[in-house]
């Protein structure tokens, strides 16, 4: 099968959150599965991600689609295009180009993986879509009540052959890896509090401000600032808009707290290295939003919810809806609520070297088994008649 993808290749480094991954797990994970990708040369997907100007926006939408659509009818000449697939954001999307693919017999399959904090209900953008990957539980509802075809499946993670193993030596503590953001500052801040360490990396730690994972413009003019505060209300009604306005009135966390925790951030070797040697790899499934009361923040499954896993990691993550689906929570991972459940697991883990042996493997045995890219792309092809 020949699959057409988009999923934020790039052709230089952009300020966005990261997006980099995405392109190699998506290659290699269709690789593996016996099939074959194709793009768009010279297409820069991740650069829609950077315009605010819904002029610019336009411009690069209206480019990168031609690009895309003569790419495609050039290659249906040679050789069959059996699937569209994606990761898109709802600005990247061109509804008209999507339609016109489609009309050409290919069916369009869209990945999006942060649809739980980005979205109220589905994006009009997204209707043009056959078929929607959905690797949150919590989004499924939204998808259903949509009335459009989705399939629940794991988030695509490959790892290489060689870091498939699952005994590993033990040369780190207790290890988080990710982005600062409020959330996850103050729970790490009350964890370290009680006398457990964790070593934290990742980008923001080492700054004075916190930040999230959504996109920041700062030095906004009065005017602007109106207009989004009352775009804000518009489009989420007015209790995020005042849990916004309650946020500059919660306690900061100070960096001398963390500060002695926060180690480099890795970098790709690391960053494997880490996860597989350390006595405990974190998970944080909670997010920043306004649309939750700030101490009783919402969760979904993350990333790092199949990665960790799948490199072999003894995994001890933040319980969310869909975890029991995916895991047997006990054995293979271990999960906690709150901050003081996580230093209740922590300090059981660390005097259990055996049962971090155990979860290693067992969950390691699963993740492989069940979560990996060929097996989400052969329920996806099912789900489209394609197999």
């Amino acid at each position: 099968m020949q699959i057409f993808l988009c999923c934020q290749q790039a052709l230089k480094k952009h300020n966005v959150p990261a997006y980099s991954f995405w392109e190699s797990y998506f290659k290699q994970g269709i690789q593996e599965a016996g099939y074959q990708w194709l793009e768009a040369e010279g297409v820069d997907w991740a650069e829609g991600l950077v315009y605010m100007d819904r002029e610019a926006l336009n411009e690069w939408r209206k480019l990168t689609w031609n690009q895309v659509i003569s790419s495609i009818k050039k290659l249906q000449k040679t050789r069959q295009v059996d699937l569209f697939l994606s990761y898109l954001f709802p600005k990247q999307v061109d509804i008209n180009t999507v339609q016109e693919i489609k009309s050409l017999g290919i069916p369009c399959v869209n990945f999006f993986c942060d649809n739980v904090r980005e979205f109220i209900r589905v994006p009009k953008e997204f209707y043009c879509f056959d078929l929607h990957w959905v690797p949150e539980y919590k989004a499924l509802k939204m998808y259903e009540q949509a009335g459009l075809l989705y399939t629940y499946a794991p988030m695509p993670v490959w790892i290489a052959p060689h870091q498939r193993t699952c005994k590993h030596l033990e040369n780190y503590g207790v290890s988080f890896i990710g982005s600062r953001d409020v959330q996850r500052e103050m729970l790490l801040a009350q964890v370290i509090k009680s006398d457990v360490a964790v070593d934290i990396r990742g980008s923001g730690w080492r700054n004075d401000v916190s930040t999230s994972c959504s996109y920041k413009y700062q030095n906004q003019s009065l005017w602007q600032t109106s207009v989004n505060q009352v775009d804000m209300i518009a489009t989420q009604g007015i209790l995020p808009w005042v849990r916004k306005i309650q946020t500059k009135f919660l306690p900061k966390i100070s960096n001398d707290i963390l500060s002695n925790f926060v180690k480099e951030t890795p970098n790709a070797v690391e960053y494997v290295t880490i996860i597989q040697q350390s006595m405990v790899c974190l998970g944080v499934n909670r997010y920043p939003s306004y649309h939750y009361p700030f101490f009783q923040p919402d969760t979904y499954s993350r990333m790092r919810d199949i990665e960790a896993p799948m490199m072999g990691a003894c995994y001890l993550t933040e319980w969310t809806e869909g975890l029991d689906c995916l895991y047997e929570l006990g054995e293979e991972i271990e999960t906690y609520c709150t901050a003081e459940e996580m230093i209740e697991k922590i300090r059981s883990l660390q005097a259990d070297p055996e049962k971090r042996r155990r979860m290693r493997c067992k969950v390691q045995k699963r993740a492989l088994e069940e979560h990996t890219v060929a097996k989400s792309l052969k329920r996806i092809t099912k789900t489209l008649g394609l197999s």
